[in-house]
C-alpha cells in the first residue's frame, strides 16, 4: 500500500474531522491507479488512516476513517448496515429516506435514496464507482426485498473525478411511477425522469411546517418540482395553492399527485418562475404565502456572485407580492451560499423595499441527511420562514 505524506502544517483541517485530502496538500502525487487504497500520514509521521486515491482529482484522497486493506462486499454491508440502523432510529416508521449520505455515513461519494422497495443510487467518486457491484451486492444482502435499483450518475461532480455520466437500471426493474407516502401525502414519483435521485427528500420536515401554517391561505409554490410543498399546503387547508415549474414533466407529475390526494384546492402551471413573478408584480397580484425552493443557482465558488443576484431577484419579487402579514418561505440548496449569506440577501431586499420581516422559523435538511461536524460541505440546505410586514 502506498504511503502519502502531507506537507507541513497541512493537517489541521483533517485533524478536525474533514475527510478530504487535496492534491496540493501532499508532498507528491504518485502514479497509483485511480481508486486504489492509500494510507495518509502527517508530515511528522502520524497516520490518518486509509482512503481512496485519485491522482487526477483535486480531492486526491477520500479518507475512510481507519486502516483498511480492501473494500469488498462485507465492508459495504457493515457501513450501509450502520447507516440503515441510524435511519430506523431517526426516521421511525418511514419507508422513504436518504439511506446513505456520502461522507456523513463514512461512505465518501455514495448517495442512496430509498423509496419503499426501490432505490436510487449516485456514486460521485472514482474509488466507489469501481466498486459499484460491491455496493449493490451489499444493498441486496441487507434489504433482500429490494425490487429495483437505478443509478442516477449524471452529476457534474463525476466529471471532476474523470468519470463518465450514466443513468439506468442496475438491478431488477423500476416502474414508471413509484408510490410513496410522505407526511401522510400520497405521491407517485418518476425515479427515471426525476431530477437528481428522483425526489428531494431533504425538505420532508420543512414541508410539514408549511402545512401547519397554510390554513385558509393563498399559497404560491415556486419551483414546485413534483409538488411536495404545494400538496402539503393543500392538505393543510389552504384556500388556494398554485405550483409553478418550468419542467412540463414535473408539472404533469405534480398534477397527478393532486388527483391522488383529492385536493381540489391545488393546481400547477408550467412557467419560468422569474417571468411569472415579474408578471404578477406588474399585474399587482398578491399572495398570502410564497414558497421559493429553487434548484442550486451555483455549483462552484466562481459563480457565487451570479447566484446571489438570482436569490436577490426572486426574493425581491416575492416580497412585493406578499400581503401584509403574509409569509415568505425561502430556501437554498446551494452549498456555496451560506446561511448567513442567504439571510443577508433577503434582509437587504426587504430593507430596499421598506418592508419589515421577522424570522419565524429556521430549518435545514431532514435528519436522514446527517451533518458531519467537521465537514461544512455536508450542511447545505438553508430554509427560512418570515412574517412579512407590520
Amino acid at each position: 500500500m502506498t504511503a502519502l505524506h502531507l506537507k507541513k502544517h497541512h493537517d489541521r483541517r483533517i485533524q478536525s474531522g474533514h475527510p478530504w485530502v487535496f492534491s496540493n496538500e501532499l508532498t507528491e502525487i504518485p502514479p497509483d491507479a485511480s481508486g486504489s487504497i492509500v494510507e495518509v500520514f502527517s508530515h511528522s509521521g502520524k497516520s490518518y488512516g486509509c482512503g481512496l486515491y485519485n491522482p487526477n482529482s483535486l480531492i486526491a484522497v477520500r479518507l475512510l476513517g481507519e486502516k483498511i486493506r480492501e473494500l469488498s462486499t462485507p465492508f459495504f454491508i457493515e457501513r450501509i448496515g450502520k447507516a440503515e440502523l441510524l435511519r430506523k432510529q431517526i426516521m421511525i416508521g418511514e419507508m422513504s429516506y436518504r439511506l446513505v449520505f456520502g461522507e456523513s455515513d463514512f461512505l465518501p461519494g455514495v448517495v442512496i435514496d430509498r423509496f419503499g422497495d426501490y432505490f436510487s443510487l449516485q456514486v460521485l467518486s472514482a474509488g466507489m464507482d469501481s466498486r459499484l457491484s460491491n455496493i449493490i451486492e451489499a444493498l441486496l444482502h441487507l434489504l433482500p426485498g429490494t425490487k429495483g435499483i437505478i443509478e442516477k450518475n449524471t452529476s457534474h461532480l463525476r466529471q471532476l473525478e474523470g468519470l463518465e455520466l450514466r443513468e439506468g437500471i442496475v438491478y431488477g426493474s423500476i416502474p414508471d411511477a413509484v408510490e410513496i407516502i410522505e407526511n401522510g401525502v400520497q405521491l407517485t414519483l418518476s425515479l427515471v425522469g426525476g431530477q437528481k435521485t428522483g425526489y428531494f427528500l431533504d425538505q420532508k420536515h420543512n414541508r410539514v411546517r408549511l402545512r401547519e401554517i397554510s390554513k385558509e391561505l393563498r399559497v404560491l409554490d415556486c419551483f414546485c418540482n413534483q409538488g411536495g410543498f404545494a400538496l402539503n399546503a393543500g392538505a393543510g387547508g389552504a384556500k388556494e395553492v398554485l405550483g409553478i415549474d418550468s419542467s412540463e414533466t414535473a408539472v404533469a407529475a405534480a398534477t397527478n399527485n393532486t388527483k391522488l390526494n383529492n385536493l381540489a384546492n391545488v393546481s400547477f402551471q408550467k412557467a419560468d418562475v422569474f417571468e411569472f413573478l415579474a408578471t404578477e408584480v406588474r399585474n399587482k397580484s398578491s399572495w398570502d404565502c410564497i414558497v421559493l425552493d429553487p434548484p442550486s443557482f451555483t455549483k462552484s465558488k466562481k459563480n457565487v456572485g451570479a447566484a446571489k443576484k438570482g436569490y436577490a431577484e426572486i426574493n425581491k419579487l416575492a416580497l412585493q407580492l406578499l400581503k401584509k402579514g403574509g409569509v415568505l418561505v425561502s430556501a437554498s440548496c446551494s452549498q456555496h451560499i451560506y446561511e448567513d449569506t442567504l439571510l443577508e440577501i433577503i434582509h437587504s431586499e426587504a430593507v430596499k423595499l421598506n418592508i419589515p420581516i421577522r424570522l419565524i422559523y429556521r430549518g435545514g435538511q431532514s435528519p436522514d441527511h446527517p451533518i458531519l461536524v467537521g465537514m461544512p460541505e455536508t450542511q447545505y440546505l438553508k430554509f427560512f420562514m418570515f412574517a412579512v410586514g407590520k
